[in-house]
């Protein structure tokens, strides 16, 4: 379904039929990636819960406007509150995918009040160092031209063989068909726009605020993803209750490498909820 927000429309997929008495959980993917990248997840996750997946601006079947600061933190930020408050009132549980997870944090540090709890697959807290922020600007305007330039294939080409996907290279060769395919359908103006808009060099830095957060948070990173299980190893201790979960025999995107031992964990924090 399709839901305005912010003079554009956001595509949202329920995974079950809504119940209002229900809790709800709102799941967000990652760059190039959609909202139906968690349908094997979804349908493994307790069915106490709503289970509610938006395509992020620029990605899937939402909007991909062509204005830069639609793609602002504080634009999803507001884009995400539209979202939320269409299916409740009260508070609900965020599950965000690496670019999703930093939209997922985004959105609960500015409103905390919205929450009950978060999970974080894979996510930073933004860039803290001025000189690593600018560089990763710089790298992700490159990545921006390079979408504008090549067809949408050889992108998606390229993000696939990225090191920090290699794990993935395991699966079979109609595994990583149906994978790419999936990614081909996003826009290139959305995914490039996303980059400058939402890049982790453009976010604000968050990694100061994090104590603030009194509801509970889960940290869900791979075994094989070695730069995101320190930084999360990190992490962990700045928010005032949270856990952190490395998942044997995954790299960066656990949900999908290790469906089975991801939902396992989530539905263990769920039920503390």
């Amino acid at each position: 379904m399709k839901i305005p927000t912010q003079n554009i429309s956001l595509n949202v997929e329920l995974f079950s039929e809504f119940d209002p008495v229900k809790d709800s959980l709102i799941f967000l993917h990652g760059f190039t990636g959609s909202a139906n990248d968690w349908n094997k997840t979804a349908e493994l996750i307790d069915d106490r819960f709503n289970k509610i997946a938006v395509d992020l601006i620029g990605h899937g079947k939402s909007d991909t406007p062509k204005e830069v600061d639609r793609y602002s933190a504080s634009s999803i930020n507001s884009q995400l509150l539209d979202i939320i408050n269409h299916f409740t009132k009260g508070k609900v549980i965020l599950l965000g995918y690496s670019m999703g997870g930093r939209a997922a944090l985004s959105f609960a540090i500015n409103h905390p009040d919205k929450i009950k709890g978060m999970i974080l697959e894979s996510t930073t807290t933004g860039i803290e160092d001025p000189a690593e922020r600018e560089e990763r600007i710089k790298s992700d305007e490159e990545l921006g031209e390079y979408i504008e330039t090549n067809s949408i294939e050889n992108f998606i080409d390229h993000w696939m063989n990225l090191e920090i996907f290699g794990t993935q290279k395991r699966f079979s060769n109609e595994q990583l068909q149906k994978l790419r395919t999936k990614k081909l359908h996003n826009s290139p103006v959305g995914l490039a726009h996303s980059l400058r808009g939402f890049g982790t060099g453009r976010m604000p830095y968050l990694g100061d605020k994090l104590s603030s957060l009194e509801f509970p948070v889960l940290l869900i990173t791979g075994e094989l993803d070695s730069k995101f299980s320190q930084i999360n190893q990190e992490l962990v201790n700045k928010f005032s209750s949270s856990y952190h979960q490395i998942i044997q025999n995954a790299g960066h995107n656990v949900h999908l490498e290790e469906t089975g031992r991801f939902v396992g964990v989530v539905n263990q924090f769920l039920q503390k909820i």
